[in-house]
């Protein structure tokens, strides 16, 4: 299983270079990263982040036993705490026999990461964290969010 928690900013050359020597010699045609880069908008200094660790392995095998079924392999790295702007606070990837597979899974895999991860997103606002429960999706069945 590939999935990585890291306190604070990614460091996305050593995370995705790492990945891509760890994977090329293993007979997959395709890698497809998503970088995902905190944004500078609405007066926020960056994200924070909180992670409830056993549910997010859990999802996370979930989609790694889908994506072994098409014979390609996730990948996932993920903040802890406080990532500043213009910063990486999320790095997931795919590998696969065929472009085809992994352009698909890349994109079903990040989608269903923004509305079924737990993981919950904070503003940082004048060196405060603020929820940004606008910007946040319930849980299914954790009655979070009503």
């Amino acid at each position: 299983m590939s999935l990585e928690l890291h306190d604070g900013p990614l460091h996305v050359e050593e995370i995705t270079n790492r990945w891509f020597n760890e994977m090329r010699d293993k007979n997959y045609g395709a890698y497809i990263p998503f970088i995902g880069i905190v944004r500078d908008e609405d007066g926020i200094s960056g994200l924070s982040f909180d992670i409830y660790e056993p549910i997010l392995n859990s999802w996370f095998d979930t989609w790694q036993k889908k994506a072994q079924k098409e014979g390609a392999y996730l990948l996932m790295a993920h903040s802890k705490g406080d990532v500043p702007n213009h910063t990486s606070s999320y790095i997931s990837a795919v590998v696969s026999p065929q472009r085809k597979v992994a352009l698909k899974f890349i994109n079903d895999f990040v989608e269903d990461f923004k509305a079924s991860a737990p993981i919950w997103k904070y503003d940082l606002v004048d060196g405060r964290r603020v929820y940004a429960k606008s910007r946040s999706t319930a849980l299914k069945g954790a009655g979070l969010l009503k």
